[in-house]
């Protein structure tokens, strides 16, 4: 997954003459931060929210891509005119959103921390996001009604406890279609299915990841979560201590709207491939399974030999 041109050259332009050891320090300090899901205590200055673009904005970014790409599959017709992003921090989200949905009029990213939303004004302007609507304020400040809520990578810095009630207040806003984005670890997928089970409770139905409304089917020490790889650049290499050229971001995800949608079987995992064929581990209003396609029974193993982690089958 690329990130939207502008972007790319609006991040790079942040680097003009900063000195790449502060920025490296300042990248070391907020991943200590990350893991502890307090990640915006670490950035108060300028410098802090270059760095936490280069080295976090372009994995947030991709996932955002990802969950809104998987969004429009399902729901071909969503075609979102205002978008609400909350905790918005650098706009990663909002950058995803434009960029799926084209025809997004007015956006409105809401955050309380004034280095982000300084940065994210200043990547905004010239792009796709130039006229957006970037506020102060926290999880209970007045929102604008929206087509498509996001909150992504904002959960993670909240008691696991809070996670319902922060996904009702949310959907109380009334927005079409509410996204809520969180990392690929097992704390991450205990807040989006607490999110997710609240949600339902409360009227909404599940378009993205699963495919069906029912208790979530997964126990113990298991987690739903998903992947997608980006590459890096050779400042984010840097900043992120990395020899690799990419990097793959782990996610956790529920979308939720005011319709059902239904679509199928979802795979939870990498399929299993042995020369007899494929198995793949899917989730559905039956609970977990396993489907195991013969490559001898061409047809149907030509229809799902390229299925991957987290498509539909």
């Amino acid at each position: 997954m690329q990130l939207p041109p502008a972007l790319t050259t609006a991040i790079a332009a942040l680097l003009e003459g900063v000195p790449r050891a502060d920025m490296v320090a300042a990248a070391r300090k907020q991943s200590a931060g990350y893991r502890k899901g307090a990640t915006s205590q670490a950035i108060v200055t300028p410098a802090d929210a270059a760095a936490y673009a280069v080295a976090r904005m372009p994995a947030t970014t991709a996932a955002c891509a990802a969950v809104f790409a998987r969004l429009a599959e399902v729901m071909p017709d969503f075609a979102p005119a205002s978008l609400l992003d909350v905790g918005a921090g650098t706009g990663a989200a909002s950058w995803a959103a434009v960029t799926q949905w084209p025809g997004i009029e007015t956006v409105t990213m809401l955050d309380h921390n004034p280095a982000l939303r300084a940065l994210a004004r200043k990547l905004a302007d010239g792009g796709l996001l130039a006229r957006a609507d970037i506020v102060g304020g926290d999880l209970g400040a007045d929102k604008p009604q929206a087509d498509l809520t996001v909150a992504s990578y904002v959960l993670a810095e909240l008691p696991e406890a809070s996670a319902a009630a922060t996904a009702r207040h949310l959907w109380a806003s009334g927005a079409r279609v509410l996204a809520l984005v969180e990392p690929g670890t097992p704390d991450g997928f205990a807040r989006i299915r607490a999110a997710r089970t609240a949600l339902i409770a409360d009227g909404a139905h599940v378009a993205a990841p699963c495919t069906h409304d029912n208790n979530c089917p997964i126990s113990g020490d298991d987690w739903c979560h998903f992947s997608q790889r980006l590459p890096r650049s050779r400042d984010h290499m840097l900043l992120k201590g990395a020899n690799v050229p990419f990097e793959d971001e782990r996610y956790a995800y529920v979308v939720v709207t005011r319709d059902k949608v239904s679509s199928g079987a979802l795979i939870l995992a990498p399929p299993l491939e042995t020369k007899p064929g494929l198995t793949f581990k899917l989730c559905d209003e039956t609970g977990l399974r396993a489907q195991f396609v013969a490559s001898r029974d061409k047809d149907a193993y030509r229809m799902v030999r390229k299925r991957e982690w987290g498509d539909l089958f």
